[in-house]
């Protein structure tokens, strides 16, 4: 499959969508989420670790309702007729809470709240400026993430980084895609959790 190829449909869509903006009829932008994994049923009360997950903080372009495209190398575009079903930003807080129980099951993995106390637990928060499509038929993601102990102290910090090509062309293979990253990038974030607990 052909970037071009790819990519064609996808810009197609864009300049569709602002014309039928203007009708009284616009059909309702396609919705969609993150894939799901299942559930681990370890990680509850008796784990011996425990694990607060800030929700990741996105970049402003990547911070809207549209799935973002980059259409070449300077240029981003967000989709209207093809959305996030939820914000972004709670999709990847909640599908890397569980990518990660799954990966570390002697860990309680908990979504961070506003006000809550930090009792114990490490802290991971993670900051990402790209979440997209890219023209060339890969989905791409990008950052920082840090980890801290329980008094708020630096255990560890580093860039993250995944590329996945599409399997078909298409936003629903654009968000497959997607899912597919974040699954690398829990698999870098497990490992050095573990590599932390081992130096601490």
């Amino acid at each position: 499959m052909t970037a071009r190829r790819w990519l064609f449909p996808l810009l197609m869509a864009l300049p569709l969508a602002a014309l039928t903006g203007c009708a009284s009829n616009t059909p309702a932008p396609e919705r969609y989420t993150l894939p799901a994994v299942e559930v681990a049923a370890a990680g509850g009360a008796e784990a011996a670790h425990e694990l607060r997950l800030a929700p990741p903080r996105l970049a402003h372009y990547l911070d809207v309702e549209g799935i973002v495209m980059q259409v070449d190398d300077i240029t981003l575009v967000e989709a209207k007729g093809y959305q996030w079903a939820e914000a972004l930003s709670a999709q990847l807080q909640r599908g890397l809470r569980d990518r990660l129980a799954a990966r570390l099951p002697d860990t309680r993995v908990v979504l961070e709240r506003p006000g809550q106390a930090e009792g114990d637990s490490l802290r991971l928060a993670l900051e990402i400026d790209r979440f997209q499509g890219r023209h060339d038929g890969l989905a791409v993601i990008g950052g920082r993430w840090r980890l801290e102990d329980a008094d708020g102290s630096l255990l560890a910090m580093e860039g993250l980084a995944a590329e996945v090509a599409l399997a078909a062309d298409g936003y629903p293979a654009l968000v497959r895609a997607l899912g597919q990253g974040w699954d690398r990038v829990a698999d870098e974030l497990a490992a050095a959790i573990r590599r932390s607990r081992r130096q601490q």
